[in-house]
């Protein structure tokens, strides 16, 4: 057997295998005010437009300000939303794009393992307004010809794992302004795993740009 025959059986058991984080259920996070309150939107919408009658908001309502953890609150929508346009996503499902895109952003609970599969496939990931069960995430890529694009906010590190072959990564993570180095306590992303004929970008969103005076105000 050749060197590389290992390699390829553990590539090709990377995307064959099940992935599941080894993680404690994001649903039975405690739920902030911040989250209670992005529900209660979603209600009052829904009543205004008719999806819920007037009986039906008050009691949702009521269950929301009821609620002790993320699952509780987000049974109270599903049945008003598609998946995609949650107040935020509860599900540590594996992100998997076989020739494809998918899209993971949003207000959503990011596991301490997040394993991501790419085969010619597109993969976004957007943690600019996650919840993060752990300040060090673990992103295990099995990547082969396809693009990984992490979106982080200012300051966040990214880093590879010792054991990692992430051969092409474009990190254009920025420091928050007027930072010289990164905060001894700020988040780490750590890449694992593999990319093989594919590519990582990691960035910072966009500034808002300032605004112009007028008349020199």
């Amino acid at each position: 057997m050749s060197s590389s025959e290992p390699s390829a059986v553990k590539w090709i058991s990377a995307f064959l295998s099940p992935r599941t984080p080894d993680t404690p259920d994001p649903s039975l996070l405690r739920a902030s005010d911040a989250d209670r309150e992005r529900i209660v939107a979603v209600l009052v919408d829904a009543v205004t437009d008719g999806r819920l009658t007037p009986l039906e908001h008050e009691e949702r309502v009521e269950r929301v300000w009821a609620a002790r953890t993320l699952g509780e609150l987000a049974e109270l929508t599903v049945d008003l939303l598609p998946p995609e346009s949650q107040p935020f996503r509860v599900d540590s499902r594996p992100v998997t794009a076989f020739f494809r895109t998918e899209t993971r952003g949003g207000r959503w609970v990011v596991p301490s393992q997040v394993p991501v599969t790419s085969l010619g496939g597109t993969v976004s990931i957007d943690l600019c307004e996650a919840l993060l069960q752990s300040r060090h995430v673990v992103v295990q890529l099995a990547v082969m010809a396809g693009t990984i694009t992490l979106t982080v906010p200012e300051g966040v590190r990214i880093v590879t794992a010792p054991d990692a072959r992430v051969r092409s990564l474009k990190n254009e993570v920025r420091l928050p302004p007027g930072a010289t180095g990164f905060a001894p306590d700020a988040p780490v992303i750590e890449l694992a795993g593999f990319v093989f004929g594919g590519k990582v970008v990691a960035r910072s969103p966009k500034r808002p740009r300032p605004r112009r005076r007028l008349f020199g105000l």
